[in-house]
């Protein structure tokens, strides 16, 4: 065996799917812990869960991949479960419970790595059931890198992980993807994607409840938050930022996506910092009011776009009622798809910045209402 590597067969798992590995995954995390840190090893095999596991300080629990697998491709939409080949946790504890303890808690400097997380009970073909969050990261630097979330309820939970780093996640989280609160120093998100590989993007119940439902990233506290990459399809809200009993979240974007969300970005609360996100891509084309961009009377924050592209057939880009919002260089595509002679930019209040754009419709371009307090539209390119 090698030093500091431990092999959860070792400690009696079966990866039969039908065995429970919980105590031998645990005994497998206590050893390494104990003796000052280590990594475990899951092989090949479906691991079947029916409790929880606690990662100690400086262990990593490693599984067979080396980069995110791709389970359910084109040729696969019927298929419910990932494949056989690789490593896959089946979790089913605390059904119906959210608030129950999260499946996968990680300590500080402990790392989630190469595994796919599977939820079996879990059917696209009825609304989906509650479970707590597969991974809850606490303490600080703990990371979790190459993993699939399948079909979770909720996916991520960051709250109080300092210089967390998530990096290189896919899968179809259903109810929650990713909350950030309580980060008092830096947190890392890179390369996340969601999409509805598990569900199909059609009409399965599961989607549904998704799309009318499913919030993919939100944001509470977090003092500079930087998010690289990260794209989602398919929820009700795409990047939510929020107040909390903690704060509000100030940081930088860059690069990321929301498509065929009904609100791609909801901005409750930002710091006065700002959210400065840059060279996005959002989309909007279902919902009651499918809307880009959603910035409410309760912010006080500034929230700053560059260099974004707005397209898909919405109702209007942007709805801005409070706080500082701009836009600089970018591309407005399309809106008022029901000829409604809607705005794409819409300010009933706040301070509004839209320099550089261009409108590609020739349709209201931007609208200031009476109770908006600044606003600069200035060197932009208009159709009409």
């Amino acid at each position: 065996q090698t030093p500091n590597v431990y092999s959860v067969r070792d400690y009696g798992a079966k990866g039969d799917g039908t065995n429970d590995d919980t105590a031998a995954f645990q005994r497998a995390l206590d050893v390494s812990g104990q003796a000052g840190g280590g990594t475990v090893m899951a092989d090949r095999g479906n691991y079947f869960f029916a409790g929880h596991l606690n990662v100690p300080n400086a262990v990593t629990l490693q599984g067979l991949w080396k980069s995110v697998p791709s389970h359910l491709g084109l040729r696969d939409r019927d298929r419910e479960k990932p494949s056989d080949d690789g490593t896959t946790f089946l979790i089913t504890e605390n059904e119906g419970n959210e608030g129950g303890a999260p499946f996968i808690r990680l300590n500080d400097n402990s790392t989630l790595s190469g595994v796919v997380l599977y939820y079996p009970l879990q059917k696209k073909s009825v609304e989906p059931k509650a479970y707590p969050y597969a991974i809850a990261t606490r303490g600080k630097t703990p990371a979790v890198l190459d993993v699939e979330m399948l079909n979770p309820y909720n996916g991520i939970n960051t709250s109080g992980s300092e210089r967390h780093l998530l990096r290189n996640i896919s899968g179809q989280p259903l109810r929650r993807g990713v909350y950030v609160d309580n980060i008092l120093d830096v947190g890392r998100i890179e390369n996340v994607h969601f999409n509805p590989w598990w569900s199909g993007a059609g009409n399965s119940p599961a989607y549904k409840w998704e799309l009318e439902n499913g919030e993919a990233f939100i944001f509470g506290r977090s003092d500079w938050e930087y998010v690289l990459n990260t794209f989602c399809f398919g929820y009700k809200v795409g990047y939510k930022f929020i107040h909390t009993a903690r704060g509000e979240c100030n940081g930088n974007f860059l690069g990321i996506g929301a498509d065929d969300c009904y609100t791609a970005v909801l901005v409750e609360q930002s710091a006065p910092f700002g959210l400065l996100i840059g060279n996005g891509e959002f989309t909007a084309f279902h919902g009651q009011d499918p809307t880009m961009v959603d910035v409410g009377a309760t912010n006080r924050g500034a929230v700053r776009f560059s260099n974004c592209a707005f397209w898909g057939p919405c109702n209007q880009i942007a709805k801005i009622a409070g706080g500082t919002v701009g836009f600089s260089d970018c591309t407005f595509c399309d809106w008022d798809h029901n000829n409604e002679d809607r705005a794409a930019v819409q300010a009933v209040g706040g301070s509004l910045l839209v320099r550089g754009c261009e409108f590609q419709k020739n349709k209201p371009q931007v609208d200031l209402g009476t109770d908006v307090r600044r606003a600069v539209i200035s060197d932009n390119l208009i159709r009409g």
